[in-house]
């Protein structure tokens, strides 16, 4: 199974949302909160390619997006085969 990190914050319902989904196909992931850390707020934004909001969803060493893209990528059948790959 592919490795996951997400980029998250305590307060953020998509980040909840998104790590809901991720249990319920039993991936497990790496969460990295970033509430008041401006050093990993930095790094999550140069890995995302400058998008600084939250969550932030890597697979292996692809950048997904966030939550609705996450949840796109469920919609459209290709989840599955990220997580496993």
């Amino acid at each position: 199974m592919s490795r996951i990190t997400i980029y998250t914050k305590a307060w953020c319902p998509y980040c909840d949302a998104a790590k809901d989904l991720l249990r319920k196909k039993n991936a497990e992931f790496d969460e990295i909160p970033v509430d008041g850390d401006r050093a990993a707020q930095q790094a999550m934004s140069e890995r995302a390619s400058g998008r600084s909001t939250v969550p932030q969803i890597f697979i292996g060493d692809r950048h997904v997006g966030g939550c609705d893209d996450l949840y796109g990528l469920e919609q459209a059948g290709q989840l599955d085969a990220l997580l496993t790959a």
